[in-house]
């Protein structure tokens, strides 16, 4: 294997370890004729696992080099190298009608919560997303309201995704070795929202605006967007903090009319 130095820009740390690259592939248990994106492929230690079982892969890779290597281990016909920044990519131009994607990786711990907002934007035309991130960032997305790892990422992603936490990583099983833990999660797109939005952008910027600073209160982060009495016509104190209200309390908080 030609050597790759690891550049700590594009946040490289590369997985190795096989029994978890093998634990990740039957975790997505790809199936024939499905389309799927591996999002940052690396050095090519999960695309390989991923080959043996699909004919075909596309593959999103930033790092030029890692793309001219990878194009000299595996034929064009099975994968597709798209020599791009994933946090510009359009990934619903590769769906096909009634075929929608589903994407793969060890995301790059340095981008991995932008580009979970890139992905969230393009849900429609994704199945579902099985990804390695830090741990720090699993606990968020999955976090529950009430704890200090519930913040703007939880409410998002939990309004427009399944989550659900697999499995943990050792930092051993990674080439450099990070300082931190990893763990695997699958995000799966609602069907239907869990909560009634009438207008997403404004939810996003109601979410936005009450985690803008954790010490203060709904009332002064709100300020301009909701006054403290609409608040408490919806049965929110505006006194609470952002952490502990739920999902369909910020739905309400968004979708509350506008005030002169």
């Amino acid at each position: 294997m030609t050597h790759h130095r690891a550049r700590k820009r594009f946040g490289q740390h590369f997985l190795h370890d096989r029994s978890i690259i093998e634990r990740i592939v039957a975790t997505l248990d790809p199936k024939a004729g499905e389309r799927i994106i591996e999002i940052g492929p690396g050095q090519g230690a999960l695309t390989r696992e991923l080959l043996a079982r699909v004919a075909h892969l596309d593959a999103v890779e930033l790092d030029r080099d890692l793309v001219a290597t990878l194009n000299t281990r595996f034929p064009p016909d099975r994968l597709t190298l798209h020599q791009a920044d994933a946090l510009k990519f359009n990934f619903c131009r590769l769906a096909e009608p009634g075929n929608k994607l589903r994407l793969v990786g060890n995301l790059p711990y340095n981008i991995s919560t932008p580009l979970l907002f890139r992905v969230l934007d393009q849900h429609a035309c994704i199945r579902d997303m099985l990804f390695m991130l830090q741990k720090e960032v699993v606990d968020r997305l999955s976090a529950a309201p009430g704890g200090k790892e519930y913040g703007r990422l939880s409410v998002m992603i939990q309004y427009r995704c399944a989550v659900e936490k697999l499995f943990g990583v050792p930092p051993g099983a990674f080439r450099p070795v990070p300082r931190v833990d990893s763990a695997v999660v699958r995000l799966t797109p609602h069907v239907a929202a869990p909560v009634s939005v009438n207008d997403p952008e404004r939810f996003a910027t109601v979410v936005r605006a009450a985690f803008a600073s954790r010490r203060k209160t709904l009332r002064n982060n709100l300020t301009g967007l909701l006054p403290p009495e609409q608040m408490l016509s919806l049965g929110i104190d505006p006194i609470r903090r952002a952490e502990t209200l739920t999902l369909a309390e910020f739905a309400a908080l968004s979708n509350a009319p506008l005030t002169p």
